[in-house]
């Protein structure tokens, strides 16, 4: 595990995976995490009060969770130790202001579900982006979707976003979530493998959801790099 930091930009990397990025003074990455955050501009203002980011990693989208929801309260919950002492050494985690939970998601969530205090019905969105492996041979852990969506799905508050960053998963993920939310959008992300999965209610869809973004003045430069598709 190390901190590369070339040009002022400074990645984390777990594995030999690109786990975080952050260049001081900037929020947008022109990455996968933009693709990730981007699922809240579809909610009001009013309704991105309280969300959950399962593998926060160094706080790449955490940093843009906060920028397009600053009075809300952000929970991370990330396995490793490691990575959050690298975050606040090296990425300026801190500074987001986010209630971080050393622990497994899995775990988390299975008490989150039947605890109103810590997460039943609570969350307004719950970004999740929890990979395993290394190298090129990253991938989801064999409890994603199932049982950790069902157990999200119990946290979301009512018309809440479920959003899953997916790999080669992607399409036995989507099934999951056709089944049980109304309305299910994928992000593409330019040069790279990552799917990322929106779920939500009725009203949207990929274009719509393009349209947020392209008028967002913290992600609307991003747009160009991003590809959206109601599936």
């Amino acid at each position: 595990m190390r901190i590369d930091d070339e040009g002022g930009a400074r990645s984390l990397v777990v594995d030999e995976t690109f786990a975080s990025f952050y260049r001081p003074g900037e929020i947008a990455t022109l990455c996968v995490w933009d693709a990730i955050a981007a699922p809240l501009l579809w909610l009001p203002p009013r309704r991105r009060r309280r969300i959950l980011v399962l593998g926060l990693g160094g706080g790449s989208v955490a940093r843009l969770a906060r920028a397009l929801a600053p009075e809300a309260e952000i929970t991370g919950i990330e396995l490793d130790p490691e990575v959050v002492r690298l975050a606040r050494a090296h990425l300026d985690l801190d500074a987001l202001d986010v209630r971080i939970e050393v622990a497994d998601a899995l775990v988390w969530l299975e008490k989150a579900a039947v605890d109103p205090a810590l997460g039943r019905g609570r969350f307004d969105a719950i970004l999740e982006d929890v990979f395993i492996g290394h190298g090129d041979d990253v991938h989801k852990p064999d409890w994603i979707p199932e049982p950790a969506h069902a157990l999200a799905r119990d946290c979301l508050a009512r018309g809440g976003l479920l959003v899953s960053n997916t790999l080669d998963e992607h399409a036995r993920v989507a099934r999951s979530m056709r089944r049980d939310f109304e309305s299910v959008v994928a992000i593409t992300v330019e040069d790279y493998d990552n799917r990322v999965l929106v779920a939500g209610g009725a009203g949207l869809t990929g274009a719509a959801l393009r349209a947020r973004v392209a008028a967002s003045p913290v992600l609307g430069g991003s747009l160009p790099t991003l590809g959206f598709r109601t599936i």
